[in-house]
């Protein structure tokens, strides 16, 4: 498995020239890629000729994995027998993720592009790892305060954002990364809609900056000319509970309406703040440190069906 040789590492990035006038800056740090555990998973994968036992994946996949698969594992109560049933129960998830660990190191350049960018956006980035695992099919993927943790079987199976799997990969990691810089998670039990889309909103415009484009690529064509009405609906609804809402977490949605449509609306307000704004870092700063969900809207500009510039 050669596309994985010299991959634990961080990338030296220079950075050159300045944002809106300001002074040339040095370049950030590149967050550690993690990918070790991929290649020990399909190790053993191959070892059992695609179908090991939860024993064994215990053992010899979960038990040896690194830090960062240890954590993710924890977080998302990833172990033998439930990896084992997701394998005999979705085997062409496991044996199709190949084609996207081969993608890897476009991926790494990548992101670390973007990384570069997100620092020149806001100095005061962090950079912990990132970490590309194989889990037990969901969650694609999780960002927080000690890194993005990225199920790679889980990612490339998840087509409806964009078909280009290298791509999605690429726009998915970098929105998670987006979420590690963030003051608010946008999770809490009772959140707002309007809260938890400026949350995921944020990532979907930061995304757009930093790699050129947002992560959710199939909403903006679906809500093409439908803008007022979309956004006259959330705005009735934007301080309802976000957990059980017609606008975040509610997977795929249907043709005549895609779920999520809630990243779509805080991409928009996010997007409306920032060209709104005169000193364009200082709005990336706000963006990031938003917690005051009603405040920052009624400073935004925003009003459904609004018309912002690419």
């Amino acid at each position: 498995m050669q596309w994985f040789r010299g991959f634990r590492c961080v990338a030296a990035l220079a950075l050159a020239g300045s944002l809106a006038g300001g002074a040339a800056q040095a370049a950030p740090p590149s967050p550690v890629f993690q990918f070790t555990d991929v290649e020990r998973f399909y190790a053993v994968y191959d070892a059992a000729k695609g179908a090991p036992s939860a024993e064994v994946l215990q053992r010899d996949y979960l038990d040896k994995g690194s830090p960062e698969l240890a954590y993710f594992a924890r977080a998302r109560r990833v172990d033998g027998a439930r990896m084992a049933a997701a394998m005999a129960a979705t085997p062409e998830v496991y044996r199709n993720a190949r084609s996207c660990a081969a993608r890897l190191p476009m991926v790494r350049d990548r992101v670390s592009a973007g990384m570069a960018r997100l620092g020149q956006l806001y100095p005061q980035a962090r950079f912990p790892p990132v970490a590309v695992v194989i889990g037990r099919a969901r969650p694609v993927a999780i960002g927080d305060a000690t890194g993005v943790y990225v199920s790679l079987e889980a990612l490339c199976a998840w087509t409806t954002p964009d078909a280009d799997e290298g791509r999605r990969m690429v726009q998915v990691i970098a929105h998670e990364y987006v979420h590690v810089q963030q003051a608010s998670t946008g999770e809490d039990a009772g959140e707002t809609v309007l809260k938890a889309s400026l949350v995921e909103g944020a990532a979907e415009f930061l995304t757009e900056l930093m790699v050129g484009s947002v992560s959710y690529r199939h909403l903006p064509p679906w809500t093409n000319g439908r803008e007022g009405e979309v956004e006259r609906a959330f705005q009735a609804d934007m301080r309802k509970p976000a957990e059980g809402s017609d606008w975040l977490y509610n997977g795929i949605g249907a043709p005549e309406r895609p779920g999520d449509l809630g990243y779509w609306v805080g991409y928009r307000i996010m997007k409306a703040y920032y060209q709104h704004a005169a000193d364009k870092r200082a709005a990336i700063a706000e963006i990031l440190q938003m917690t005051d969900a009603e405040a920052f809207l009624a400073r935004s500009g925003w009003t459904p069906g609004m018309t912002l510039t690419n």
